[in-house]
């Protein structure tokens, strides 16, 4: 396949990008183009405070993901309303046979420091991601390459990494080639591997990160259009326009400040009083009779999103109570997401039928097997086949965000459902939260949600739920699921998606998490700025906002 630049960066991208609209208040226009015209100025968004410095292979959470999006351009982009996929640094992305492929770099790219991007810069990120003893925890997305393997090493049964076990530093698939151009070599064809380029763990990174990550994870050296300013912990991240960012759309605003808060209430009263320019996800207090729409006026923007909310068990070594499949089919069987989304959302969200959002191609209805209905009969039936439940079921959440409300109402379902006691738990804040299940402390049940990284049904169900995958939070392992999605991987079009839907059907047996909702997202903005745009990612498309006036 040959891709020129600034072209599509997939040959028949249309069958998995995304065809979404915005609707409501003002939507912000077209993308535009070419040199800032808004005026410059300053705006602030709701941020939330990340989990991990800012990284782009040790990030695969929002709180920092929505910020690494502003600091590092990838090889592709995808398209804030349509989510298709482009080349950004990328000259060009070539292979005749999905197995051995050709990526030259896009001259005159550079980083914050005004270094050149060069094929080196790629090669080397993506091999310090892949090697094991770096614990970098998008590691799982350079799976295809060959050579990872021996440089990931192993994993014993509680997700650590094996001292000793990696055999290689540097993954042998990996070659460059010039100072432009480098070659990947995969274990196998894949004719969507472009597609996933555009995700924040294939950004390039300067030799400064190589001399010290863990300092460069305080004050990251991007490629984006915005750079790094500052991070006040709790407080706010800022960051400012990069002058020489080499993209088509340049920044409108001088400076971008992601402002901290406990609780998404806060948020939004400063939201009100014009003391906060954006809120990407308006709390549940404004959803309710639509308030949002007389506070604001017409300053909102609604859209279906690539996100889904679920409930993970953790994992069997760390709380052994929730293991047997029958026992957690009940709990989703418990669970009225109908009533939960219609009085705790108002109508904002969809009941979820399975483990993909229905804005991708290869959306599969119903793929829960019927455990997503809200059945307390059968419910109480697979209760009591699992030997029943003793003890108080928890839910964990971050408290500094939405969540209590239908963490409550989600509790209060299945404890009338099931007869058993059900309360919901609260972490101070999300990093603490996502600390706490990644260092594999969580028990119970604890909140997990999926925004995609890129527009595919594989983003929905490889890095979940295969065998030792980034975000698989709950350890689930099913060698049938795994070799299902490897084989989808070699796969095109229908036959891709069929057997990406063969490999979702397998989690209904295992139930490893519950799906509740799919994802819509209704944000807000002051009077301070314009052209506001909400992304398939449901992020803020930075690149669009202009300052009033």
């Amino acid at each position: 396949m040959r891709v020129s630049a600034r072209k599509s960066a997939v040959v028949g991208a249309a069958a998995l990008a995304l065809a979404l609209s915005a609707c409501g208040g003002d939507d912000g226009g077209d993308d535009g183009g070419g040199e800032a015209s808004g005026g410059g100025g300053a705006i602030t968004i709701r941020g939330c405070n990340p989990e991990n410095p800012l990284i782009p292979g040790m990030t695969n959470e929002t709180c920092g993901g929505d910020v690494l999006d502003q600091l590092f351009s990838r090889l592709v982009r995808y398209d804030s309303e349509t989510a298709e996929p482009h080349n950004e640094i990328a000259e060009s992305i070539e292979s005749e046979d999905n197995i051995n492929w050709t990526i030259t770099v896009a001259d005159g790219w550079t980083f914050h420091n005004g270094e050149p991007i060069t094929a080196q810069s790629f090669v080397d990120a993506w091999n310090w991601n892949a090697y094991g003893p770096n614990g970098a925890l998008n590691a799982y997305f350079f799976e295809p390459i060959e050579g990872y393997t021996e440089a990931q090493g192993e994993y014993d049964e509680s997700g650590a990494y094996v001292e000793g076990s990696a055999t290689a530093e540097t993954m042998s698939g990996l070659e460059v080639v010039d100072e432009s151009t480098f070659t990947v070599k995969l274990t196998e064809p894949s004719s969507s591997f472009p597609l996933r380029l555009g995700y924040t763990a294939f950004a390039p990174l300067p030799p400064s990160f190589f001399e010290d990550p863990e300092a460069f994870g305080e004050e990251p050296i991007g490629s984006g259009p915005f750079q790094f300013e500052s991070w006040e912990r709790n407080v706010e991240i800022k960051l400012s326009a990069y002058e020489d960012y080499q993209g088509e759309v340049k920044p409108q605003i001088d400076e971008a400040t992601f402002k901290i808060y406990e609780n998404d209430d806060a948020a939004y009263n400063e939201l009100q009083a014009d003391q906060l320019d954006i809120v990407p996800q308006l709390p549940t207090s404004a959803v309710a009779g639509e308030a949002y729409k007389n506070d604001l006026g017409d300053r909102f923007i609604e859209r279906e999103t690539g996100v889904i909310q679920t409930m993970t068990f953790a994992p069997e070594n760390v709380d052994p109570s929730l293991a047997n499949p029958k026992l957690r089919q009940a709990i989703s069987l418990a669970v009225d997401r109908e009533a939960i989304v219609d009085n705790i959302f108002s109508g904002t969200r969809e009941p979820a039928t399975g483990w993909v959002a229905p804005v991708v191609e290869g959306f599969q209805p119903g793929a829960c097997d019927g455990f997503c209905e809200y059945d307390p009969d059968r419910a109480k039936q697979l209760l009591d086949e699992a030997g029943g439940y003793s003890g108080t079921l928890t839910i964990s959440y971050n408290g500094d965000a939405d969540h209590k409300g239908w963490v409550d109402a989600t509790c209060n379902s299945i404890q009338n459902a099931l007869e058993i006691e059900c309360q919901g738990k609260s972490e101070v804040d999300f990093a603490t939260f996502r600390t706490k299940i990644n260092n594999r402390e969580m028990p119970g049940i604890f909140r997990t949600g999926w925004q995609m990284d890129y527009p595919s049904v594989e983003n929905f169900l490889v890095p979940l739920y295969a065998t030792n995958a980034s975000a698989n939070d709950g350890l689930y392992s099913n060698p049938e699921f795994d070799k299902a999605v490897a084989e989808a991987a070699t796969l095109q079009g229908e036959e891709a998606i069929a057997k990406y839907n063969e490999a979702e059907a397998m989690l209904a047996a295992d139930m490893p998490a519950v799906p509740l909702w799919y994802g819509k997202t209704i944000a807000g903005y002051s009077t301070n700025v314009d052209n506001v745009k909400i992304t398939p990612f449901q992020t803020v498309d930075l690149l669009s906002v202009t300052t009033a006036g």
